[in-house]
């Protein structure tokens, strides 16, 4: 570990050399890559400048109860050994996390997309409360939360949901949300008391940039149309929608959340990008005749993910075999006490499996 570590501190030398090139301005693709890199090493780079001096000053108290004659001082220096072994054993830890090599994916921004399944409007209902939990989650971590597009449910909630999440490693973070959420609770139209069941679908795809997907003009069929607003709000005023085929695939978007085409036009493109790139993406696994399968990173969208139940306060995450009792709170943005054990579990199975 040691040995690389040293490469890793050699590497942030280069890249923060590297940064203060005034050519560089002139590359803004590498510029941005480098920015990324010298983020991502420095958190190592500081880690292990401080595992050092811990170290450092571990050798000192050690070599003062083995030379020292001074009780005191002795005492002193063991008091300071109990508290320095512990240390140097958390950020060794800590750096070895840290050398996981990080899914190039991970610190881009998603598109997330929620869909009521089975359980008609009550379905529709949960889809929308797990829209209210994201955003609440994303207020949490300081990101920002656009929807693009929605279809609402007849009874309230959604049919469909599509929104952006920008910020700070959003996919590292909310890949782990794709899959089937089962939800189980009295319908507001159930007059006997009765529990139903119900699913909703998430998807979360991470951002394309323009340069990772090469969209060709003659590739994509443009259509407007007037937008729909809540409360008939802005409808049918002007042909502000936009829907795009890209005809290679058959792959349709439709944008109507700006008054403006020429934005709605933008996230258009943009949500085009990652749905190609996620179908390319999953061709591309499909090929591959040895795909590491974790709990956590098995891509298996139709499998039950997590069951929310309302009657018993209950949220069971059933990759991990996690079980808490405070449904309230999470549907509040507390997502975090679900996704850190989902991040440790996939770290661990790294290690397990000797990527380090």
């Amino acid at each position: 570990m040691l040995e690389k570590l040293e490469d890793v501190v050699s590497r942030f030398a280069e890249v923060e050399r590297l940064l203060t090139d005034p050519y560089l301005i002139n590359d803004l693709k590498k510029f941005k890559e480098l920015n990324r890199e010298y983020k991502e090493l420095s958190y190592i780079a500081k880690a292990y400048q401080e595992l050092r001096q811990v170290k450092a000053h571990l050798g000192q108290s050690k070599d003062i109860i083995a030379n020292e004659q001074d009780e005191e001082l002795r005492d002193m220096a063991k008091a300071e050994v109990s508290e320095l072994e512990p240390r140097v054993l958390s950020l060794e830890n800590d750096l070895k996390q840290l050398l996981i090599p990080k899914d190039p994916e991970d610190g881009k921004n998603v598109i997330m997309e929620i869909r009521a399944g089975t359980g008609g409007d009550e379905a529709c209902l949960f889809a929308g409360d797990l829209n209210r939990m994201y955003q609440r989650y994303c207020e949490r971590k300081g990101w920002k939360y656009e929807v693009n597009d929605f279809t609402p449910g007849p009874s309230g909630g959604f049919r469909e949901i599509i929104a952006t999440v920008i910020g700070e490693d959003v996919y590292g973070h909310l890949k782990f949300e794709s899959g089937v959420h089962r939800v189980q609770r009295v319908p507001t139209t159930e007059t006997q008391g009765r529990v139903h069941t119900s699913a909703a679908t998430v998807i979360a795809l991470p951002e394309v940039e323009d340069f990772e997907v090469d969209l060709k003009e003659s590739d994509i069929r443009k259509e407007t149309f007037c937008s729909s607003g809540p409360g008939g709000q802005s409808v049918n005023t002007t042909y502000s929608a936009v829907r795009l085929t890209h005809i290679p695939t058959g792959i349709v978007v439709s944008m109507q959340d700006e008054k403006s085409q020429i934005k709605n036009m933008e996230k258009a493109l943009r949500n085009l990008r990652a749905k190609i790139y996620d179908l390319e993406m999953s061709r591309r696994e499909s090929e591959q005749s040895a795909i590491r399968k974790t709990l956590v990173s098995s891509g298996d969208r139709s499998a039950k993910i997590r069951t929310y139940n309302f009657p018993q306060s209950r949220i069971s995450e059933h990759r991990i075999g996690l079980t808490l009792y405070n449904l309230p709170t999470i549907l509040e943005g507390a997502l975090d006490e679900i996704i850190e054990p989902l991040r440790i579990e996939e770290n661990t199975n790294k290690l397990t499996e000797g990527i380090n």
